[in-house]
């Protein structure tokens, strides 16, 4: 992890201040535009030092955007001079302070003023009951025909609860997504549209590239050409993620059966894992080894919840059996039904068309353990309402 940078185009000036700076654990880039592509590739940097050399107004310009984007992000800026108007500019843009570049003492004092403010700011953001970020729940199958896709399609329409939450539905599955047919929603706008805002995605940026569903519910969709799913980086992935849990509630994200750089960027940034299991020996295997994995990279394993899907389908494995095989409890069982099938050819999940329907009531107690609602409480407030409809 790197939480300082410092910028210098001077290749001299990088060889001897950069030498100390980089033993203090800053990184060195050379300029702002390899800084804009450092920056989300590092999203923990606390520090950034513009070296003197940098122009003034590119220094001011990037202070301001990242004065918004980043409030955490501490800039500093040195000059050769300090003239009086440059400092009042500067301030102005957002830069925390401006110090002689010769000034070692004074740039040691502002850099740790700085540093220590932004930790302070990140403690009292997280700890603020005004400020909530968006819960990131990822539904994952180490292989295809789990039903995956019907999980999650289902999961993010149940957890927008009649739009009284925001609701981002990802489609991860770069080459091959469901998500839009699913919804039967039109592939005009994927997530290959944001590829050229890489490194300067911000919320207008996101909400240009992202399909409305129904009230609370967005989808950013996998692009409709498997070639264009190749360029989706995993640093991508991560500024989409970052943005978005300012922007919704809950980001529901639907996986490839595969372990790549992007998938492992989302499980990075996850708050609930939801392993998909049905009840044959290929599946079984797969889940074991994510699970397997999951420990591996010391994922937290009170944030899993294992569904069972078609679990009342007879193929001679028990309840006991199945947890046996993968290794995990299993949180939340979902019957198999032909109704699945008829409301993903309508392209309406089942959640929204049968409420009340086992599948439904299963998927819906799966959005309350992520919403952190007790299931009793929201049965009988939706018996209240369903009463009340009659």
């Amino acid at each position: 992890m790197t939480f300082y940078v410092y910028v210098e185009p001077d290749a001299e000036r990088r060889s001897t201040a950069g030498a100390v700076y980089s033993e203090y654990g800053f990184a060195i880039v050379d300029s702002l535009a390899d800084l804009e592509y450092h920056l989300p590739r590092n999203p923990e940097t606390l520090l950034v030092m513009i070296g003197a050399t940098v122009d003034l107004e590119e220094a001011l310009t990037f202070a301001a955007y990242q004065r918004v984007q980043r409030p955490l992000l501490g800039v500093i800026v040195l000059r050769r001079t300090l003239e009086p108007d440059v400092l009042a500019r500067a301030m102005r843009s957002g830069v925390r302070e401006v110090v002689d570049e010769l000034d070692a003492e004074g740039i040691r004092v502002a850099s740790a003023r700085s540093i220590d403010l932004s930790k302070a700011l990140s403690t009292t953001l997280r700890s603020s009951p005004d400020v909530q970020r968006a819960k990131v729940v990822t539904v994952f199958a180490g292989k295809g025909g789990c039903g995956k896709s019907v999980v999650a399609t289902n999961l993010a329409a149940a957890l927008c609860a009649d739009g009284s939450r925001r609701v981002l539905l990802v489609d991860l599955a770069l080459q091959f997504g469901d998500v839009a047919i699913m919804l039967q929603l039109p592939p005009n706008r994927s997530i290959s549209d944001a590829i050229s805002m890489a490194g300067k995605m911000d919320e207008a940026g996101l909400r240009s590239v992202i399909t409305p569903c129904r009230p609370g519910l967005d989808a950013l969709l996998a692009p409709s050409s498997p070639a264009e799913g190749e360029h989706v980086s995993r640093e991508l992935v991560t500024e989409i993620l970052e943005v978005a849990r300012d922007m919704y509630d809950y980001i529901v994200l639907d996986t490839p059966p595969a372990v790549t750089d992007q998938v492992l960027s989302a499980l990075d940034l996850t708050d609930w894992f939801v392993p998909i299991v049905t009840p044959d020996l290929p599946t079984l295997k797969s889940v074991r080894l994510t699970i397997e994995m999951f420990d591996l990279l010391e994922y937290p394993r009170d944030r899993r919840l294992v569904v069972f899907n078609r679990a009342n389908t007879e193929v001679g494995l028990s309840l006991e059996d199945v947890e046996e095989a993968v290794g995990a409890h299993l949180s939340v069982h979902v019957p198999s039904s032909r109704d699945v099938t008829v409301s993903v050819n309508r392209g309406v999940p089942l959640v929204l068309s049968d409420p009340t329907h086992p599948v439904s009531l299963a998927i819906r107690k799966l959005a309350d353990r992520c919403a952190g609602v007790s299931s009793n409480v929201e049965s009988r407030r939706r018996l209240f309402a369903l009463g009340r409809k009659r």
